[in-house]
């Protein structure tokens, strides 16, 4: 299935979902590390509004095991940090597919520390996925957008092109094919057409390439240099959809790397959270009457007073 086709179906909202109590869901996300070596205008993440920091090994392996018992068929090994950061990624991703049976293990990466090296262990150890987040024109509009030297920018396409080589050497030696992506933020009038020659040039080496519209995080990033992001999660361009009610409350769990469970694809805060999953089993969070009152309003599409308003006003 292509990357596009698996966005469509876990933002479509499907109405047996669709209430204050959904089943377990197909797609988590667990965060390997809150780190980032990045500090892109259009994520919440730069404002460093909380504590970054490694998960707890045994955490991962606990809660990887615990939603996949109960169903989840998908894993991201990534939520709001850059998991190339991780030391154990390649063996977090080894313990979702050979220990846990995950269908589908997949990351979305900033493309730096990406390299041969590291994506091939990834690779060998079940990788099914790697999505390059790629925003940049050439090499002093990536100093523009991430804040990262210009001299990091032929690294990042270097990266992109080897791990085309990289797949083909492990499925010669182990019959595993990991498959390779690209997507791009639109966040002006101008980017898509600014960004054609360098998305043209990285495309030859990704099985598929689309573009985001630029999201608003919460709210932390409305109106940063006159963009005007869209309002929620609304998927990808090409397929939106409706902002109320959300998709991501009831679609996807995303679990932070202190074992936070919330509700929201960009909760750079905390103020989404539902549950601690340290303490509480996924389901108990899952189920929360936090969660239940949050998933009550976006069913009544009326979220007024809730930590959504922000993101849907973007005030």
């Amino acid at each position: 299935m292509s990357i596009t086709r698996r966005i469509d179906a876990i933002t479509r909202l499907d109405p047996a979902r669709a209430c204050e109590t959904p089943p377990v869901p197909a797609s988590v996300k667990i965060e390997l590390t809150a780190r980032c070596d990045s500090r892109c205008f259009f994520c919440g993440t730069q404002s460093k509004l909380r504590k970054k920091a490694d998960m707890d090994w045994l955490l991962y392996r606990r809660l990887a095991r615990e939603v996949r018992e109960l169903g989840a068929q998908e894993l991201g090994v990534f939520y709001l940090g850059e998991s190339f950061l991780c030391d154990w990624l390649p063996e977090a991703i080894e313990f979702a597919k050979r220990d846990c049976g995950y269908p589908y293990v997949f990351l979305t990466t900033n493309g730096r520390l990406a390299t041969p090296e590291r994506v091939e262990a990834c690779m060998r150890a079940g990788l099914d996925s790697l999505k390059f987040s790629f925003n940049f024109s050439g090499a002093r509009h990536f100093h523009e957008v991430t804040g990262v030297k210009m001299s990091a920018y032929p690294e990042v396409i270097a990266n992109i092109k080897s791990a085309r080589e990289v797949r083909a050497r492990v499925e010669r030696s182990t019959g595993h094919r990991c498959a390779l992506y690209a997507s791009s933020i639109q966040y002006d009038g101008a980017q898509q057409a600014r960004m054609a020659a360098a998305v043209g040039k990285i495309s030859a080496y990704v099985d598929e390439h689309y573009w985001l519209p630029l999201f608003n995080h919460a709210g932390l990033t409305a109106g940063v240099r006159d963009t005007e992001p869209m309002p929620g999660n609304p998927g990808r361009i090409g397929a939106l959809r409706r902002p109320v009610p959300c998709w991501s409350l009831f679609n996807e769990a995303y679990i932070s790397y202190d074992g936070g469970l919330s509700a929201c694809c960009f909760d750079h805060d905390g103020r989404f959270r539902m549950g601690d999953l340290r303490t509480q089993l996924f389901m108990d969070g899952w189920h929360s009457r936090a969660f239940r009152r949050l998933r009550s309003a976006h069913l009544k599409e009326d979220v007024r007073g809730t930590a959504c308003e922000r993101c849907i006003a973007m005030e």
